[in-house]
Formats: structure tokens, C-alpha cells, sequence
């Protein structure tokens, strides 16, 4: 069987990207903005990272505030979160529009979105600028979970429904699909061949 690949030049296509909504205070107000470029960094001290524009709005406050939340949004917020992506939060109040339920926890100065199953409250460690993007990494301080989200007091995804961005042939949203095997075991057939 012989494989065929089209190269297409260098660009970001790792799949799946989580969609999620990046939020700081700016000018004494809460803001999001969704992300599809972010991701793990480290686990211990637990990291995480963003890509985040230079000009968006969000960023100004996560330099002014030092510190940042990661939404994670349920398929059910598929518009909002959505919205969140296209309009600026320097024009726009999203909370109000979007009806979004802020709290804040740990760090006072973190908004973080109650209709969100996942929240998690940062402290900026560093700020990279990668060219077109700024490389956001925090320290996440505190995880916030829906209890309906949990199952033996772990976080459930199937419960959690997380929302992933896709680019490629249309750029769509999309949930989760069904289990395809166990992790951490599965391999193991091909070990005992």
C-alpha cells in the first residue's frame, strides 16, 4: 500500500484545539475572549499556556492585572462562546451580552464564568512575544468544577462536554466523540505480540 501526502506549507494544524474563553479584568471589568491556541505546559507546578494576539483587548488586562482565567465551555455555549471570538471586548460588553454569571475565587482579580463546567484561576509567569502572538503562561492557582461535572469526585468529560475548534475544510465547532479505548492500556496489545 503506498501512502500519499500533499504538503501544504507550514501552518498550526494540530487537531483537536480546545475553544476556550481566556478571561482578565480590564479597566476594572470583567472581559473574555475565546482561544483555540492553548494549551498544557507543565504539571508540576501545573502551567498553562495561550496565544493570544498583541492588540486583543484581553491581553492588555492580563498584563495589567497579572493574572488570567481559562474558561472551559460546555458544547451549550457554542454561540457565546463564539461571539466572544468576534466581537472586542473594548466595544462590547460580552458579559452582558453573552449573560454570563462572574465570580471570582482564589485570585480576586481572575473573572471566571459560572456557566462554565471548567475554571481555571492563573498568575502570569511569563509573556513571550512569538511574533504574531504573545505566548501567555500561567500558573494555575485554583481549579473551580461543576459538581454536576463530576463523577467520584473526578472530573467527567462526557459530563463536562468541552467544545473543540477545527480549521481545515470549514472552520467549525465540535464536541467530543465516543470512547475509542482505555488509555494507558491499550498499547499494551502490541507489547504482547
Amino acid at each position: 500500500m503506498t501512502i500519499v501526502k500533499k504538503t501544504l506549507g507550514p501552518q498550526t494544524l494540530l487537531y483537536p484545539m480546545p475553544a476556550v474563553l481566556i478571561g482578565s479584568k480590564v479597566l476594572g471589568k470583567p472581559n473574555f475572549m475565546t482561544a483555540a491556541w492553548s494549551g498544557i505546559a507543565s504539571s508540576t507546578p501545573p502551567m498553562l499556556t495561550a496565544a493570544i494576539q498583541h492588540h486583543r483587548h484581553t491581553l492588555k488586562g492580563i498584563k495589567e492585572q497579572g493574572t488570567f482565567s481559562v474558561n472551559v465551555p460546555s458544547v451549550s455555549l457554542v454561540k457565546e462562546t463564539d461571539f466572544c471570538g468576534i466581537v472586542s471586548g473594548s466595544k462590547e460588553d460580552k458579559v452582558s451580552a453573552c449573560k454570563f454569571s462572574v465570580f471570582y475565587g482564589k485570585l480576586n482579580t481572575v473573572p471566571l464564568i459560572g456557566e462554565c463546567p471548567v475554571n481555571l484561576e492563573c498568575r502570569l509567569v511569563h509573556l513571550l512575544d512569538l511574533g504574531s502572538h504573545a505566548l501567555v503562561i500561567g500558573q494555575v492557582e485554583e481549579v473551580h468544577v461543576s459538581e454536576s461535572c463530576l463523577t467520584g469526585g473526578q472530573p467527567d468529560v462526557a459530563k463536562i462536554q468541552p467544545l473543540v475548534f477545527s480549521v481545515g475544510t470549514g472552520k467549525s465547532y465540535h464536541g467530543l466523540g465516543d470512547v475509542i479505548a482505555p488509555a494507558f492500556s491499550v498499547g499494551m496489545e502490541l507489547k504482547r505480540r
